[in-house]
């Protein structure tokens, strides 16, 4: 009895064993089918299989610069930290101008874009973008005004909105001075004003100018005549002294500062910026002819060339072109008009995003970052 219990188990046993067999064998190729079409994530693959990425760039210093057909810069040192970090190799393209290398990330020809770029909630919507790399801000960029030729200082200086209110002032003085010396000496018998209007008038306000530029070479006569000429030489001393100290002031400063210390002094001025950049948002509706360009260097050409007042545009860009190919020919004026944070740009859903920012903040952990930053930056001081 117990044995033939033996046997049923050892069959039953058995039976599974086959049976479990049996469908392994069947499921098996299902199993691997479905194990190869699982789908592996782009950033898994770049890792594992060391894809190479295609980086969208464009040249504008010091981020992205060609130095005998290699390219460098602060963007492009730091994107070789970044692929270093994450295990990956790229190939770098340049593209002519900041929309050509948006489209191609938003078009799938570039896994990403690295240059200047700023983040702006209107990029956001067609892209993603990673962690700020760079903080920047627009600012304005004017000739130094120690470089502009003599004579349009001076022209300057004498068709200033100052200096013309203040001729304004002194021909209203004048006038109504000429009026009162007119009345109370065109009928003294000895005066040299004559009784009519004209020419009396004319001799009057030749005498009262005269008499504000402290040349006056002949007295009233009369008694209240020669009360008015004191009081109108006492006012002319003081005017003159006012007139003197605000010329002379105001020369000195715009020798030193120029005339345009800030957006509000470009108003009826020209300026130049990057089309469909940031700047050129920020500038509409703004009080200033504004002129745009594809490239930088073609903003600095029209500065330079006196065809506009200013060039606005980020701040980090326009330090480095003015500490280094034209420098003590511009200077930059002001303070920031307005922040801006520099990113990384993706294809919209990118799975590279959380790699790049985890190589991001590793790099501002280790001071690799800064590192680079100083490198490109830091003001090295005059020993």
């Amino acid at each position: 009895m117990k044995l033939n219990i033996k046997i049923r188990a050892y069959w039953v046993l058995g039976l599974l064993v086959f049976l479990w067999v049996g469908l392994m064998t069947i499921a098996q190729p299902k199993l691997d089918s479905a194990i190869a079409q699982t789908p592996v994530t782009p950033a898994i693959s770049a890792v594992s299989t060391k894809k190479v990425l295609r980086v969208a760039t464009r040249i504008i210093p010091p981020f992205v610069m060609e130095n005998e057909g290699k390219l460098t810069g602060f963007s492009i040192e730091l994107w070789q930290k970044i692929a270093t970090q994450m295990g990956v190799e790229s190939k770098i393209t340049t593209y002519k101008t900041l929309a050509e290398m948006l489209s191609a990330v938003r078009e799938n020809k570039a896994d990403i874009a690295i240059a200047a770029i700023s983040i702006t909630a209107e990029r956001e919507a067609t892209l993603d973008f990673s962690y700020p790399m760079f903080n920047s801000g627009l600012q304005i960029l004017i000739r130094n005004p120690k470089k502009v030729g003599m004579l349009p200082n001076l022209l300057r200086d004498l068709f200033s909105p100052t200096l013309l209110q203040l001729f304004g002032l002194a021909l209203l003085m004048v006038v109504i001075a000429a009026h009162v010396i007119w009345l109370f000496e065109r009928r003294h018998p000895d005066s040299s004003i004559a009784e009519s209007y004209f020419p009396g008038i004319f001799i009057a306000a030749w005498w009262a100018a005269s008499t504000l530029a402290t040349q006056a070479e002949e007295m009233p006569k009369g008694a209240l005549g020669r009360i008015m000429a004191v009081m109108w030489m006492f006012v002319a001393v003081l005017f003159v002294a006012y007139f003197t100290a605000t010329v002379t002031t105001g020369m000195t400063v715009q020798s030193l500062q120029g005339d345009i210390k800030g957006l509000d002094d470009l108003k009826g001025r020209s300026a130049v910026t990057l089309a469909r950049s940031t700047a050129a948002d920020f500038l509409q509706n703004k009080s200033i002819t504004l002129l745009t360009v594809d490239k930088i260097e073609m903003a600095y050409e029209a500065l330079l060339t006196e065809k506009v007042d200013a060039v606005i545009f980020d701040g980090p860009v326009l330090r480095y072109y003015a500490a280094h190919d034209a420098k003590g020919l511009v200077q930059i004026v002001g303070e920031s008009l307005r922040d801006e944070s520099y990113g990384i740009a993706l294809t919209n859903g990118s799975l590279y995003r959380k790699l790049i920012n985890s190589a991001l903040l590793k790099l501002r952990e280790n001071e690799g970052y800064q590192q680079l930053y100083d490198q490109w930056f830091k003001v090295k001081s005059d020993s």
